[in-house]
């Protein structure tokens, strides 16, 4: 556990991935060898919330002893710095990486990169509201005005981790995606990436969770002089993949999918009705831990269960 008579430069020593939390602190290197009090007080930064995130970040440490000392502010200052890092920073610089490790003329190639856009636009669009909706909201609580029906507990409801196209994307990329002794360095780099993008989205969900949704919480109950209870999200974890084989009929959905048949034009074909196709449908998710129609396109083409001439990309 950290102290705020604690050496800053024994923190980075001993967590070197802290390099990357000070900047979304606007703490600037160079602080000599004053201590993290005395550093988050020339820099302007809560000394308690800064401890809060850093012991939780380290070492899952969130029993605070003073709940009531974590400021908001400061919350609100790290998550948007986090933002603009992880949107103007990570997912450019993984894209390029990515792209540079593909082959521009293999169509598989180009089906991963819809698929890394997918996730990319799924990640700013989560983040964008945050932006737009809840830190907006969060101000009014500290102007100490409280405005329609929205709360902290109608972000929180609707907030989990966005990482399922992620992991897909990872997994498509080690399991079907051919490449030569060139490229394989490119690749292995850009998997590094994205596996330790997926664990600081994870970690920064978890701030979120367990250290700036009570907050608000907090904020709110003083505002409001109610017993609103004090209730965290936990973070739906995604079960291990299936060793089901897929039965003929569910091969056919698939090759009719990626054909881009919806729902009725499949039951037609096969003569089934609707809700049997939306079962077949679930049953493959389930079993191949394939949600997007690109990745269900590309486990198609690498099984042979289409001819890549077929497939409108």
């Amino acid at each position: 556990m950290y102290e705020a008579d604690d050496k800053m430069i024994s923190l980075i020593a001993d967590n070197y991935n802290l390099l990357e939390s000070l900047g979304r602190f606007g703490i600037n290197l160079g602080f000599g060898d004053k201590t993290v009090k005395e550093v988050c007080e020339d820099q302007g930064v809560d000394t308690y919330t800064f401890l809060a995130i850093v012991n939780y970040s380290i070492n899952g440490y969130r029993e605070f002893d003073d709940n009531d000392r974590m400021s908001v502010p400061t919350l609100i200052h790290y998550l948007k710095a986090s933002h603009e890092y992880f949107l103007d920073y990570q997912l450019p610089n993984i894209r390029k990486e990515l792209k540079e490790a593909l082959d521009d003329s293999d169509n598989l190639a180009r089906l991963i990169m819809k698929m890394y856009d997918s996730y990319a636009h799924e990640i700013r669009t989560h983040m964008k509201y945050e932006e737009q909706t809840v830190f907006p909201y969060v101000n009014t609580l500290l102007s100490k005005e409280v405005k329609g029906d929205y709360d902290i507990d109608t972000f929180s409801k609707h907030h989990g981790q966005t990482t399922q196209k992620l992991r897909e994307l990872k997994n498509i990329i080690i399991k079907y995606l051919p490449s030569n002794t060139q490229r394989n360095n490119l690749l292995t780099t850009v998997l590094y990436d994205l596996y330790k993008n997926e664990e600081w989205l994870g970690q920064h969900a978890e701030v979120e969770d367990y250290i700036f949704i009570p907050a608000i919480r907090r904020l709110e109950r003083k505002l409001k002089q109610n017993d609103v209870s004090v209730k965290i999200s936990k973070m739906i974890s995604q079960g291990p993949e299936s060793n089901e084989a897929l039965s003929e009929r569910e091969k056919d959905v698939i090759i009719s999918l990626v054909q881009g048949m919806t729902n009725k034009e499949i039951a037609d074909h096969l003569c089934i009705s609707t809700n049997t196709v939306i079962t077949h449908r679930r049953n493959i998710a389930r079993k191949l831990q394939i949600h997007s129609p690109a990745g269900l396109t590309i486990y198609a083409i690498v099984n042979n269960l289409v001819d890549i001439s077929s497939v409108k990309l």
